[in-house]
């Protein structure tokens, strides 16, 4: 009994952990997306110059 419920166990973690992995993976393509986009769609800064759209 025991064999079986540590199975089932191991089975739902990793079933878990793919779940959280694929949506991680879908964060990281989203939040990419977002940054290239950044590039592209820049404010124009003072003196006509294309500044950046962060403030580090």
């Amino acid at each position: 009994m025991v064999p079986i419920i540590l199975v089932l166990l191991l089975a739902l973690l990793l079933f878990g952990a793919g779940f959280a992995l694929k949506a991680l993976w879908w964060i990281a393509v989203i939040v990419l997306v977002v940054w290239l986009l950044g590039f592209v769609i820049r404010p124009t800064a003072r003196g006509g110059k294309r500044g950046r759209w962060y403030r580090w």
